[in-house]
């Protein structure tokens, strides 16, 4: 963890841990030692649930109160933030209206909200259905994930209930909520006095982090020109693409219908057609426009899944026969598309402005991130080198220039270079040298 730290700050990220599970009484001493083992490394912060934790001798590191502490009222928030916190994520359940209330009457903390990711069926910290039913608690991270089975709706009376269609809701995924995607409302929220945007990821894979972060740092870019790292991602993010169970916005604008998918609790992915026919190992589709098929893609037909093994014209090959309710006219979705995952590669680069000027005594050579949280790296270089002036002037200050500005295999990009200094001839392996050292800070 302690090279995540320092990987993440060379590019100006923070690191925050969560620590946010209820402890027992026993465990609470190994907590503390852990919080001051994270603060020594340079965590930023600690996401905590556990308020017990603050009778302890903390260090002073910045905290946050978790989504776990069920933050939700104006009162709940204004006494977090005279317990010590500086940030309170808050409830996923609530409206837009409510957070800009919490906004207004506590804003002197800041404030984080849920934008994407999977949704508890309960309050935020406050379901116990895994606890009771298992013995498993959703507040020490043991979750049983019971709000993703299927179930039986009966009446008062206990007799089925009926769907639209006429059916039994029999053996359905009642309590399966969608996937939360607030990507169309981020500036609503940044006026509402949202801080932070918080994408869930726990246990999504790294093609999923991939592409949701990027996906949200084009709609925020868009907002705001605050950033100032230069990435170039080798894809267009699509939040359909990886992991996804369809969309909801919850209830920030008031209640909405069709929160829950009660054909499956898994990644649906993206809807790229419908089954026109389904026999044994095959498939007759028909696809929507644009869509292209290829050997290894998942596809997702109503609960079930299975992937292709070969495309010919509207005909798909498929690993495996399924056990469908209806073999006709049933929504088609792919949850994997292998091509878009062989391209998943983003590259963040930090654009620097750089300065090499002579001294009294050689040079100086300094590299100025854009990103103002960010430490110029500086180093002092050529001291006591005898150096004759060149030439061919144009030809020296042009080789000083093309290799101070070589930052490949480094996390920056050149933006701007300035040259204040005369056209001395410097050998390549010494200006490299220079720019190396400087750039690792080991001069």
């Amino acid at each position: 963890m302690a090279e995540v730290v320092q990987y993440a700050h060379l590019y100006g990220v923070q690191v925050l841990v969560t620590l946010n599970t209820l402890l027992h009484d026993d465990e609470y001493a190994q907590a503390v030692a852990l919080a001051h083992a994270l603060y020594k490394i340079g965590v930023d912060a600690l996401i905590i649930q556990d308020l017990h934790l603050l009778d302890f001798d903390l260090p002073p590191i910045r905290l946050h109160a978790s989504t776990q502490c069920d933050n939700r009222t104006p009162e709940h928030v204004a006494h977090l933030r005279d317990l010590g916190f500086k940030r309170v994520v808050l409830a996923r359940e609530l409206s837009i209206d409510e957070i800009r209330a919490i906004h207004e009457a506590v804003p002197d903390i800041e404030l984080e909200a849920f934008v994407h990711g999977a949704l508890c069926v309960s309050y935020s910290g406050r379901c116990y259905i895994s606890e009771v039913l298992a013995g498993r608690s959703a507040n020490r991270g043991a979750c049983a994930q019971f709000c993703r089975m299927a179930y039986d709706l009966l009446d008062a009376s206990e007799n089925e209930v009926l769907d639209d269609a006429g059916q039994p809701i029999h053996q359905r995924y009642l309590l399966s909520l969608q996937d939360l995607d607030r990507s169309a409302y981020l500036s609503e929220l940044i006026d509402a006095g949202v801080t932070t945007f918080k994408i869930e990821g726990r246990l999504k894979d790294a093609d999923y982090v991939t592409n949701i972060t990027a996906y949200y740092r084009e709609k925020i870019d868009a907002l705001t020109s605050s950033f100032h790292h230069s990435i170039n991602p080798s894809f267009k993010p699509n939040p359909e693409k990886t992991f996804h169970r369809g969309a909801t916005d919850y209830f920030l604008h008031g209640r909405t219908p069709h929160m829950a998918n009660w054909d499956t609790p898994k990644s649906t992915g993206e809807y790229i057609g419908s089954v026109l026919e389904a026999r044994g190992n095959t498939l007759r589709v028909r696809l929507n426009h644009g869509i292209t098929l290829h050997n290894g893609d998942g596809l997702t037909i109503g609960a079930e899944g299975c992937s292709v093994n070969g495309v010919e014209g509207n005909i798909i090959k498929i690993n495996k026969a399924l056990s469908l309710s209806r073999y006709t006219d049933i929504p088609l979705y792919r949850n994997l598309d292998v091509e878009f995952v062989k391209n998943l590669h983003s590259e963040r680069k930090i654009p620097v402005d750089i300065l090499f000027r002579e001294t009294e005594n050689g040079f100086e050579l300094i590299y100025t991130p854009l990103d103002t949280k960010l430490s110029p790296l500086m180093g002092r270089v050529g001291e006591g080198l005898s150096l004759e002036l060149a030439k061919n002037e144009s030809k020296a200050l042009d080789t000083i220039r093309t290799q101070l500005t070589k930052l490949g295999d480094t996390p920056y990009i050149a933006r701007s270079i300035q040259i204040d200094s005369k056209p001395y001839f410097i050998p390549i392996s010494i200006i490299n040298e220079w720019r190396r050292k400087t750039l690792n800070g080991t001069w």
